[in-house]
C-alpha cells in the first residue's frame, strides 16, 4: 500500500507541474507549428498516411507523434497550442513513472523516487516534455524498450518481450528505425558483458529488432504507394544519410565533444551539485595506485557487476557513444540516457547526505535563493520604467517586448503560483529537510519558470499576432495567401516556410514559388523582396503592400504582405 501511495504522490505532483501549463505560451519557433500542422493536416484531409501541407510539403518523420496529436484534438474539436504539447506531456510523466517502478523493484521506493524526480527536474527533459516535438515520445519509447528488454533478461531471456517490440515498433513509427536500434543495441551489449554467447545475443536482438518493424512496415509501404520516389529519397535522407554523414545538406552538425556540452546543460540543475561534490572527492586517495588496481580489477570482473548499476552504466555510455559517430547532433537525441543518468545523481544525493549534509545543504540554499530572486526580480520589473532605447541590435525589439511581457503578466493565478513557491522556498531555511527539501525547491523554481516567465518570454518571440493580422486583412475565403522565403528556395532540403503563420492561418498558404499564381497575397521578408521583387516584376507581376510587420520578425526578417496579380 506504502509503495502505491508514493506512484500516486509522483503521478500526482508530475500532473500538476506540467498539464496546466501546456497551452499558456503561443508557437515560438519553427519546430513545434511544423509539427502541428501536419496533424492538423491529417483531420482536415482525412490521410493519416502521408498527408501534405499547404505549401506542398510531406512531413519529416513518420506518423505515429502526429497520430496521437490528431486523436487528442479530434477529442477537443481542434489543434492547438495545449493539444499539440499533450502526447509528448504524456511520454514525459509515462517515462518517469516508468523509471520509478523499475528502480523500485529492483532497489527500494526512496532510490527509485529520487532517481525519477531527478530525472524530471532535469532541464531537457523538462523543455521537452512541454513541446509539441517528436523527441520526448520517441525518448520514452526507447526508454521504455530498454526497461522491458532488462526485464525480459532478468527472467531467464525466455519467450518474446511482446512489449518491449511493441515500444520499439511505436519508436520506429515516431522518428524511423532508430527507436528500435538503440533498445536492441544496449541490451546486446549488456548481454555480452554478462557474458551471454555472442550469437544468441547478436541474433536474438535481431530478431526482436526485426520483429518490431513488421508493423512500421505496412505503414512505409503505404507512404511509398502515395509518395512514391520523392518519399524513398526523404526516407534514405533522413535516416541513412543522417547516420552516415552524406546528408545532401548539412543538418545539426556539430564536433563530437557537442554532446558532451549538451548533456552538461541537459542536466541542469543537478550538474551543479555534481561540481560542487568534486570538492568533497578524495583524491589523494584516487591517486594511490592501490586504489586504481582495485578499479581495474573491477573493469576486468565487469560480468561480476551489480546487474541493475551495469545497465544504467551501459545504457549512458552506448547511447553517448552512438550519437558522437553522425555529425548531426542535436541535444534531443541523449535524451533517452536522462533517467540512467538520474540514478547515479539519486546515488550521489544519499552519499552526500551520509557523509556530506554540509554540502548537500550548501546545494539547497542555493536553490532556495536562485528561486526567490526570481520572484524578486519579477516584483522588481513592475516598478522599472523599460525604455525601448536600452535594447540594441538585431533582436533589440524582441528582447524589449520579452521584458515587457513580463512587467505586464501578473495574473491572479500567477500571484497564487508565486506565492505557493515562495512560501516553499523559504520553508527551506526553517526546515531543511535534506534530499526530500532540494526537490521540492527544485520543483518550486520551475513552478515559477513555467507559469510566469515561460509564457512571458516565449509569446514575445511569437508571431501569433502577425497572423492575426493578416487574418484580418485577407479572411479566409477573400484571396489565396502565398509565401516566399528565399532560404526555402534555394536550400538543398529541409526548406524554411512560413510555420507558424501557416498554423495560426488554418493552413492557407501555398507556395509563390511552385504555384506561380495569377494573383494573390504574398508574404515576403523584407530582405526577401529587395532582391526579388524585381525579378518578379520583370515576370509581368504587379504588387500593393498591404501590411508590414514592422520591427517584429517572421522567419528571421520583418514580413511585408503584398496584393498581387500578374499582367
Amino acid at each position: 500500500m506504502a509503495k502505491n501511495k508514493t506512484l500516486w504522490f509522483l503521478l500526482i505532483v508530475c500532473v500538476l507541474t506540467v498539464i496546466p501549463f501546456l497551452g499558456i505560451y503561443e508557437y515560438n519557433t519553427k519546430g513545434e507549428p511544423r509539427e502541428s500542422i501536419v496533424s492538423y493536416t491529417m483531420l482536415e484531409s482525412g490521410n493519416w498516411i502521408l498527408p501534405r501541407n499547404s505549401v506542398g510539403e510531406m512531413a519529416y518523420k513518420p506518423p505515429f507523434f502526429y497520430w496521437t496529436v490528431a486523436a487528442v484534438s479530434a477529442v477537443v474539436g481542434e489543434v492547438n497550442e495545449f493539444t499539440s504539447r499533450v502526447p509528448s506531456a504524456v511520454a514525459y510523466i509515462a517515462m518517469t513513472l516508468a523509471t520509478f517502478l523499475f528502480y523500485r523493484r529492483r532497489r527500494d521506493s526512496q532510490t527509485a523516487l529520487v532517481t525519477a524526480l531527478v530525472a524530471f527536474t532535469s532541464w531537457e527533459l523538462h523543455r521537452q516534455g512541454f513541446n509539441c516535438r517528436v523527441d520526448m515520445v520517441l525518448t520514452a519509447c526507447i526508454v521504455g524498450a530498454m526497461l522491458l528488454l532488462y526485464r525480459w533478461y532478468e527472467r531467464g531471456m525466455r519467450g518474446v518481450p511482446l512489449w518491449a517490440i511493441l515500444l520499439m515498433s511505436c519508436g520506429t513509427l515516431t522518428k524511423g528505425p532508430i527507436g528500435a536500434i538503440i533498445p536492441c543495441l544496449v541490451m546486446g551489449v549488456f548481454m555480452l558483458c554478462r557474458r551471454v554467447n555472442f550469437f544468441r545475443a547478436f541474433f536474438t536482438m535481431m530478431a526482436f529488432g526485426l520483429l518490431s518493424l513488421v508493423l512500421p512496415a505496412l505503414w512505409y509501404y503505404a507512404a511509398w504507394q502515395q509518395g512514391g520516389q520523392e518519399f524513398i529519397d526523404l526516407v534514405l535522407e533522413e535516416n541513412i544519410g543522417r547516420m552516415t554523414s552524406t546528408m545532401s545538406y548539412e543538418s545539426c552538425v556539430e564536433p563530437w565533444y557537442y554532446n558532451i556540452i549538451t548533456l552538461v546543460i541537459g542536466y541542469l540543475p543537478w550538474i551543479i551539485l555534481a561540481l560542487m561534490t568534486l570538492v568533497v572527492v578524495p583524491w589523494k586517495r584516487l591517486g594511490q595506485s592501490a586504489l586504481w588496481q582495485r578499479l581495474w580489477q573491477r573493469v576486468k570482473g565487469v560480468s561480476e557487476a551489480d546487474p541493475v548499476d551495469l545497465f544504467s552504466f551501459l545504457a549512458i555510455a552506448v547511447i553517448f557513444v552512438f550519437y558522437c559517430i553522425p555529425q548531426s547532433k542535436r541535444s534531443a537525441y541523449l535524451m533517452p540516457v536522462y533517467p540512467f543518468i538520474g540514478y547515479f545523481v539519486a546515488r550521489m544525493l544519499f552519499w552526500l547526505r551520509d557523509r556530506h549534509p554540509r554540502l548537500l545543504n550548501a546545494y539547497g540554499g542555493f536553490i532556495a535563493v536562485l528561486g526567490v530572486l526570481l520572484v524578486l526580480t519579477f516584483i522588481a520589473l513592475k516598478w522599472i520604467d523599460i525604455d525601448p532605447d536600452w535594447f540594441q541590435g538585431r533582436r533589440a525589439h524582441q528582447n524589449y517586448s520579452m521584458v515587457l511581457f513580463l512587467q505586464q503578466a501578473g495574473a491572479w493565478w500567477q500571484w497564487l503560483l508565486l506565492a505557493a513557491g515562495t512560501w516553499l522556498l523559504l520553508r527551506w531555511w526553517k526546515g531543511r529537510r535534506g534530499i526530500a527539501g532540494i526537490l521540492v525547491v527544485t520543483l518550486a523554481c520551475y513552478l515559477h519558470l513555467d507559469a510566469v516567465y515561460k509564457p512571458a518570454v516565449l509569446n514575445a518571440k511569437s508571431v501569433k499576432n502577425v497572423a492575426a493580422q493578416v487574418e484580418k486583412l485577407v479572411p479566409e475565403g477573400t484571396g489565396q495567401l502565398y509565401e516566399f522565403i528565399e532560404d526555402g528556395v534555394l536550400a538543398l532540403g529541409d526548406p524554411v516556410h512560413y510555420f507558424e503563420m501557416n498554423f495560426y492561418l488554418h493552413d492557407r498558404v501555398g507556395n509563390f514559388h511552385t504555384a506561380k499564381p495569377a494573383s494573390g497575397y504574398l508574404m515576403i521578408g523584407i530582405d526577401d523582396a529587395e532582391r526579388w521583387l524585381p525579378k518578379f516584376e520583370a515576370e509581368g507581376y504587379r504588387f500593393t503592400e498591404v501590411y508590414n510587420s514592422g520591427p517584429q520578425r517572421v522567419a528571421g526578417q520583418p514580413m511585408r504582405l503584398l496584393r498581387f496579380n500578374r499582367d
